[in-house]
């Protein structure tokens, strides 16, 4: 739509409160938005100014214009949300976040269990969250099961099944974590007492849980029943310290919701801290993309409205960096200058700084997302700090992978432009060497690598990475002479522990800043050799396909070697042992092959 275009509408446009829906040639709506004045906030892409690329993108591929008006700006603000959650908008800010969160679920049955789960069905059972960790609910239901006793069983507890006398109790109930509901030892006011309990615990507010096992413990104390009264004290003290270790900035705070955002160009960070009865329970930081220019208090905003709704928020004040106009009833909007909620405040914004340096630090690494331009600045810099004589756009990285000095395989991962070429990425089988030589191994792979590319006529790395240090590298060198490629390709070495590099023939090592781009994406791809090393040897191990040293000894078959390793832990290990200690443990025909096999070159 042409600026002469949209003059010819404009005037139609009312001044009212409410949501703008833009299409495209085809009837997709391509962006919603908001507006106090539906007039003058479309005219404003129409007649602004200087508007950024994408922003520019937007307003050429409008077709036209519907309008919705509304009473108020919080039922736009709402109506806008609902849309953007239906339509998925090509233009609108998206929340980048794919994650399916926790969930406790009460169960909607008789005696209900508790228990994790990430699918929230329609069943009427009560789902409390969603929480941002697993972790997390694994620790509040172990914790929850520790001083609320609760059935973990499956069976139907009706009250009829439990009159007829259907189930028996389980070992549960006489560790103590289960009150025997089954057999009617337990009555259901009793059990949803402690249903009760649990969800002023996942709140953070432990008061009423206390209070309730501080008046068991003294009826105990009364029927002097001693023994009981001190295993509830015993779980009084855990609460209590479990109260103590939760992040408690002022029990007098209540609910509060917290929110930081760090914005840079088209991308933004907000992080989200969730506090109930003066404690913090759970933080979250998103990253949201704006696809056309958006203020940051919109986005602010957006942000909001859609963690609020995720994490069913209760809490009717919010706590932000600046004043925001946002839209919604009950709710009180602070922006603390000092005491408890500007600490909390400052901890959201300590969370948000981090989670974009983090993100910052990955990206950098691994150079995925990057631009042409990023990427080759680093490989430029990989290039300067080893002294390569071409720009290394492509990497190859090597390593040895063996089980308890037994099951010898190899791994070669490759690098392009920065960033993972899987479909490049090779293990290797040892054919040639027996027993396990890492140097005879290293030499191997590295022949084979390059001995295909060579007879297939393809492109060499400009850098290959040997892992392991100086004694691979030799060998590596020694393949790469043997085929008749020294000088296409640069090879260096690099020390396990010390991340050191190594050049063929140095006799010291270059040692870069721990901290420098280089080694970051040097020590990336050596990462990304050893889990896929190790991935492929765990395979080859669980489908049994490895044969040991020991099976290959004439004399020794497969129960004896497997009984030698159990026992010895490796094969390096049985190397040293004498033929006595051998003796010991086969009996003397078997040890005596063994130790002749390993000690030939002393008879």
């Amino acid at each position: 739509m042409t600026q002469l275009e949209f003059q010819q509408i404009a005037k139609d446009i009312p001044l009212h409160p409410g949501i703008y829906k833009y299409f495209d040639a085809k009837g997709t709506i391509i962006y919603v938005g908001k507006a106090k004045s539906l007039r003058k906030r479309v005219s404003s892409y129409f007649n602004k100014t200087g508007q950024s690329y994408k922003t520019h993108e937007l307003v050429q591929h409008i077709h036209h214009i519907e309008f919705t008006i509304v009473d108020t700006e919080q039922d736009a603000f709402l109506l806008e949300n609902a849309l953007i959650k239906q339509y998925l908008p090509k233009y609108n800010i998206m929340l980048k976040d794919d994650k399916t969160y926790p969930y406790l679920v009460i169960k909607k049955e008789p005696f209900p269990r508790v228990y994790l789960t990430r699918k929230k069905l329609k069943d009427g059972s009560e789902y409390i969250g969603p929480f941002t960790s697993v972790a997390k609910v694994r620790e509040i239901l172990d914790f929850i099961r520790l001083y609320i006793p609760l059935r973990t069983c499956k069976l139907p507890l009706t009250q009829n099944n439990i009159q007829k006398g259907k189930f028996k109790v389980c070992l549960e109930y006489h560790l103590g974590n289960c009150k025997g509901p089954c057999e009617g030892l337990q009555q259901e006011d009793d059990y949803a007492d402690g249903i009760r309990q649990i969800r002023e615990i996942v709140k953070g507010n432990l008061s009423p849980v206390l209070n309730h096992l501080k008046e068991e413990m003294n009826r105990y104390v009364a029927n002097l029943e001693f023994e009981k009264a001190a295993q509830i004290k015993s779980k009084i003290e855990g609460l209590e310290t479990y109260q103590a270790k939760s992040v408690i900035v002022s029990k007098h705070l209540g609910n509060l919701d917290v929110f930081s955002i760090v914005k840079e160009h088209e991308i933004a960070f907000v992080n989200y801290l969730i506090v109930e009865n003066g404690t913090i329970i759970m933080t979250n930081t998103v990253e949201l993309e704006t696809k056309i220019e958006e203020e940051e208090e919109d986005v602010l905003i957006f942000a909001i409205a859609q963690l609020r709704e995720k994490f069913n928020s209760p809490s009717k004040e919010i706590i932000v960096p600046y004043a925001i106009d946002y839209p919604e009833e009950n709710l009180t909007i602070s922006v603390p200058k000092a005491g408890d909620k500007k600490k909390l405040l400052e901890l959201s914004q300590k969370n948000v700084n981090y989670f974009r340096e983090e993100l910052k630090k990955k990206k950098i690494l691994q150079l995925e997302g990057k631009t042409d331009i990023e990427k080759e600045k680093v490989l430029e810099q990989v290039q300067k700090d080893l002294k390569l004589p071409q720009l290394p756009v492509h990497i190859e990285c090597f390593d040895n992978s063996n089980f308890q000095g037994s099951y010898p395989v190899a791994a070669m991962v490759c690098f392009k432009n920065g960033i993972p070429s899987k479909k490049d990425y090779r293990h290797f089988n040892i054919k040639t060497v027996v027993g396990i030589d890492d140097f005879a191994s290293m030499y191997e792979c590295v022949y084979r690598r390059y001995k295909r590319l060579k007879d297939e006529g393809q492109s060499f790395p400009q850098l290959v990475i040997i892992d392991g240090g100086k004694g691979q590298l030799g060998y590596a060198v020694r393949a790469i002479t043997d085929l008749g490629l020294l000088g296409k390709m640069t090879l260096v070495g690099l020390a396990k522990r010390e991340e050191e590099l190594f050049y063929p023939g140095d006799s010291e090592s270059l040692k870069l800043s721990w901290d420098s781009e280089s080694l970051k994406l040097i020590r990336h791809i050596r990462d990304q050799v050893h889990r896929f090393g190790v991935t492929f040897h765990r395979q080859k191990r669980s489908k049994g396909t490895f044969k040991n040293e020991l099976e290959g000894i004439s004399g020794i078959g497969k129960l004896t070697a497997d009984q030698l390793l159990k026992r010895f832990r490796s094969v390096a290990n049985i190397k040293t042992l004498t033929e006595r200690e051998l003796t010991s443990e086969i009996g003397q025909s078997k040890a005596t092959i063994v130790w002749r096999h390993f000690h030939s070159d002393e008879l």
